[in-house]
């Protein structure tokens, strides 16, 4: 894999756990080129499924991330947070690499502030999950963003513009985008009761449920 080969954005993710794991089959689901790392040959097997760049490594050294070709990925995702020493040793070997973009999974603040000192955009999966759930009961609404399964989400959309003065039946979101309206918010009213004639207006909630990337696709559409 190299930048030459491919106009799109590429990623690199080392360390297959949970988090890895689901971060490369979300990114490759969305049809992102993806390369993989780990020392685990079954982990990496699995993930031929998805791509050709998975590869198998007996260390994280830089030499052998340069052998891989990791420093050719626009954004390389270092997904060892149990691990310190290892997860900062790779996050400072993929920055010396050259990678535009690196970011790294910390389980502590003070292993995520090491990592930021050293240049690494830094991410806490357990703790923004609990935080989003939290924003979610404190506001009433607990499908701020619910993965239903591997390809099923609930997602809350603020409308624009766009579709403001439009019915349900008008703007057609469910033969356009795939996506079922299940509520619709405004303020502190909120209704699942949807009829075809149902006006939006502009900075109306919805809450929709389809196919990941198809939520996507009436998200951009929404310029959200």
């Amino acid at each position: 894999m190299t930048r030459k080969q491919t106009e799109a954005m590429s990623y690199g993710i080392i360390g297959l756990g949970r988090f890895g794991s689901a971060l490369a089959s979300t990114l490759a689901e969305g049809g992102k080129e993806i390369m993989v790392l780990d020392c685990n040959e079954e982990k990496v097997r699995k993930m031929r499924q998805l791509t050709e760049h998975a590869y198998v490594v007996r260390d994280l050294q830089k030499e052998t991330l340069r052998d891989t070709g990791i420093q050719n990925c626009d954004v390389v995702v270092v997904c060892i947070g149990d691990k310190v020493d290892v997860s900062i040793l790779t996050t400072l070997n993929v920055i010396n690499l050259g990678v535009p973009q690196v970011v790294s999974k910390a389980n502590s603040p003070e292993q995520g502030e090491i990592l930021e000192k050293i240049g690494a955009q830094v991410v806490y999966p357990e703790r923004d999950m609990a935080v989003r759930l939290a924003k979610g009961l404190i506001s009433k609404r607990v499908f701020n963003l619910f993965e239903l399964n591997e390809a099923v989400d609930i997602s809350e959309l603020k409308l624009n513009a766009s579709l403001s003065g439009k019915t349900v039946l008008e703007a057609q979101l469910r033969n356009r985008y795939g996506v079922n309206i299940i509520a619709i918010s405004r303020g502190d009213w909120l209704t699942t009761d949807i009829t075809p004639d149902y006006v939006f207006h502009e900075g109306d909630t919805l809450v929709v449920i389809g196919e990941r990337e198809k939520i996507k696709r009436l998200a951009d559409a929404l310029g959200r």
